[in-house]
């Protein structure tokens, strides 16, 4: 078996856990509400910050991967989470909030959830990139949706605390699992990426000496001269926002405003994870086959009519139509990553690719924060979701212009299946 596999299997359960981290958010904002008394729009203003920083660290790390390495990034990011999660667990005042969940814990998780797949992906892969791309993507949103009901049920029978204990004690085990295993490139195994030819060159590796702060502008100076860049950064700014932010971290409390229990909505969160694996693992297939634009046009356009059904599907309370809105939903919700990176390697080449995925991503996390402050603050002004989901679909119907409007890179090479 190609050694390959096995980062890919690594960095998958890696993901998986940080993602989890992650999703906590979404259960966090009504126990933290009871037990503190503070307002809603200011427990989400600590998680909307943790998606802008944390979006905004994904070029710097992804120079930072190519001048430190991988494996130094992974271990010390997972240090960092760990230790921000233990402290979370003796915070009481709002600031600590902020800057625990805000700032530190952003940061932490930035190393694993920006630009690691697309690095994995692409060093260790010549083909069945995109397959793998679409595995790990799918590991995300996994680790956001799976661990909900559990974190749910703890929370109801025990606390937020205790939910909090079960990452501490998985972070820890991780540290010296990515410490061993873990690899740079497949140079380091005296491999060629798999699926490459016997007589291709290495992967050219000169980026590893550039500083990373300089290495991380010099992409974005490439991307801001190129109008591909600013389509694609305006969909994924629309993506973030109609998923992770206001999605992620609004469904359950808006769930639990209709009246649904929260472990119910938990599992239908979860429920979505399932089918978002199936979607993102496709999704990630069909990129290497298909014109992304036309890829992103279907999955804008189809989320953006799930969201404006959802206020309605509130007012019925049909557990039924929640299962295919769940269904419907998951199978697109980060069925955009695949294409996104395609597009990004296609127009700038694999290497500054990462890069400029990383700023892409770093708008994706834009929206993500705005909606998910946004969210809180139109709740507390006008106690409904609705204006929120409407918006967000429409925002979607917006995006389908602006990837259909990318143009194919004249004489570009595609790249291998």
């Amino acid at each position: 078996m190609h050694y390959g596999w096995i980062i890919v299997s690594i960095t998958f359960i890696t993901i998986l856990i940080v993602a989890g981290i992650r999703s906590t958010t979404g259960v966090l904002i009504i126990p933290l509400e009871q037990e503190f008394e503070w307002s809603r729009s200011a427990i989400s203003l600590a998680f909307a910050v943790n998606l802008t920083l944390y979006g905004f660290s994904g070029p710097f790390i992804a120079a930072g991967m190519e001048r430190f390495g991988v494996r130094k990034m992974m271990v010390y990011g997972m240090i960092l989470l760990v230790s921000s999660i233990a402290a979370s667990l003796v915070m009481t005042h709002i600031w600590q909030l902020h800057l625990i969940w805000g700032i530190i814990i952003s940061l932490g998780s930035g190393v694993f959830l920006t630009v690691l797949s697309a690095t994995v992906a692409n060093r260790w892969f010549e083909q069945k990139r995109g397959m793998v791309l679409g595995l790990l993507m799918a590991s995300t949103a996994a680790g956001q949706m799976v661990f909900l009901p559990l974190l749910s049920y703890l929370i109801q029978a025990y606390s937020w605390r205790i939910a909090l204990s079960l990452f501490l004690g998985l972070g820890v085990l991780m540290i010296p699992l990515i410490a061993f295993w873990m690899r740079e490139r497949p140079s380091d195994k005296g491999l060629l990426p798999y699926g490459a030819a016997d007589d291709k060159p290495p992967m050219p590796s000169d980026t590893r000496k550039k500083d990373p702060v300089s290495a991380a502008f010099e992409g974005l100076w490439a991307g801001v001269r190129s109008v591909p860049f600013w389509l694609l950064a305006a969909s994924f700014f629309i993506c973030g926002a109609s998923s992770t932010g206001l999605i992620g971290t609004h469904f359950i409390p808006a769930s639990s405003h209709h009246g649904i229990p929260e472990v119910q909505a938990a599992g239908l969160f979860a429920f979505m994870g399932i089918f978002n694996i199936i979607g993102t693992i496709f999704s990630g297939w069909l990129s290497d086959r298909f014109d992304n634009r036309w890829l992103l046009f279907w999955f804008y356009g189809l989320r953006g009519l799930s969201l404006l059904l959802l206020p309605y599907l509130f007012d019925l309370k049909s557990y039924v139509l929640f299962m295919v809105f769940a269904v419907f939903y998951g199978l697109d919700w980060i069925a955009t990553v695949p294409p996104t990176v395609r597009l990004a390697a296609d127009h700038f080449g694999k290497e500054r690719g990462i890069v400029i995925y990383g700023w892409l991503f770093a708008a994706h996390q834009l929206g993500s924060g705005a909606a998910a402050y946004l969210g809180g603050y139109i709740y507390e002004q006008y106690h409904s979701y609705t204006l929120s989901f409407i918006f967000a679909g429409l925002l979607c119907i917006v995006a389908t212009l602006f990837v259909f409007s990318v143009r194919k890179k004249p004489q570009s090479r595609p790249l291998n299946a």
